[in-house]
Order: C-alpha cells, then structure tokens, then sequence
C-alpha cells in the first residue's frame, strides 16, 4: 500500500480502489490510555460511517475494520475544495444540505464539515473523514456542525461562499423539521465566535 496523507491522528494508505486508514501511536500519551484511544475512536468512526451509509448518504463503504484501522471504498474524484467555484452552486448547497439534514435527523454530527472533507464524483458529493464525527441529539452539536462549515466555506471560498450557506441553509431547512432549534443555537455560536475574535 502507498501512503497518500498523513495526519495529526491517522495515516492514509491506497492500494487499487482500497483505501486504508490507520490511527498512529502517540508516544506521548501513556500506552493503556492510548490503545484505548485508537480502539475507541476506530470503532465510532466505523459505527459512523456504516450508519450514514444506511442513511442513504453518500460515504465510503467500509470494508474491514481492524483494532486501530479501517479499510474503506476509494472514491475517486475531486476534493470540493478544488471544484467548488466550477460547480452549480444552486445545485450543490441543495445536495450538501439534503445529506447534512439527514445526519442531523439521525444524530450523527460529522465534525469536521469543510469543503476538503467532501468529495465529487461524477453528480455525487461524498462526505468523507468522519475522524471527529459522533452522535449527538443536541441542538448546540449541530449548530456547531453548521458554523464549523460556514467559517470553512468564507475562509476557503471568500465572499461568494456566505450566499452559497444562504442557499444551503435554504435547503437544510426544507429537510430537517426541527431546524428551527439548530438555527436558534447557531445565532448563540456564531456571537460566542465574535466574541471570542475581538
């Protein structure tokens, strides 16, 4: 297998259309704690993905899972990041919100929404690297998910990306019947947001 990234948590590997993630020791952690570490975010990151997938959300497909490894479908595509500006924005903020409200409504909060973490394939976004993802019923969790995305987008995507969460927000709204509460949270983190940069 070939190395393809390498991060603070895991290290990515490739071979053919496998994809292998592997969670690394950390030498400065005691090693019961660390194990327990791995093991644990290892298995909730599986439960995760296998959840979603039943959802009917586009994610890789989970192969095999190790205790500290997870083997997974490649998808072969292109980071958003890198195709964003040469999408139809309507169409995409539609697509991403119908996937994000469907987590909600299930209690799965990805934890890391950025616009690297979304893959295109052909008309598909996939949603990748659930590494910070868990479950939560609360409101201020998916708030949290919202903001995380929206500061991802303006940093990455400049201006044009506000009306581009505007449009999301449109749509995530349609999908989700309690919304309503998230965006009520979200008001609350994005003014703890300003607060905290002034």
């Amino acid at each position: 297998m070939n190395l393809i990234s390498r991060g603070a948590e895991a290290n990515i590997y490739k071979k053919e259309d496998i994809v292998l993630k592997e969670r690394i020791k950390k030498s400065y952690r005691i090693t019961e704690l660390d194990e327990k570490l791995r093991t644990q975010r290892t298995r909730h990151e599986e439960k995760l993905l296998i959840t979603a997938k039943k959802l009917g959300v586009a994610v890789p497909q989970v192969m095999k899972k190790e205790k500290y490894s997870i083997e997974m479908q490649f998808i072969d595509g292109a980071r958003l990041k890198n195709t964003f500006d040469k999408e139809n924005q309507a169409e995409l903020a539609k697509k991403i919100a119908v996937s994000v409200a469907l987590l909600h409504k299930n209690d799965i909060i990805h934890g890391d929404l950025t616009t690297s973490n979304l893959m295109m394939r052909e008309d598909t976004v996939y949603f990748i690297d659930f590494g910070l993802g868990f479950f939560s019923k609360a409101y201020e969790d998916k708030a949290v998910d919202l903001h995380l995305f929206e500061e991802a987008l303006v940093s990455t995507h400049g201006g044009e990306a506000k009306k581009f969460f505007e449009m999301f927000l449109e749509e995530y709204r349609k999908n989700y019947p309690e919304c309503e509460k998230v965006l009520k949270r979200l008001d609350v983190v994005r003014d703890k947001g300003r607060y905290v940069h002034r």
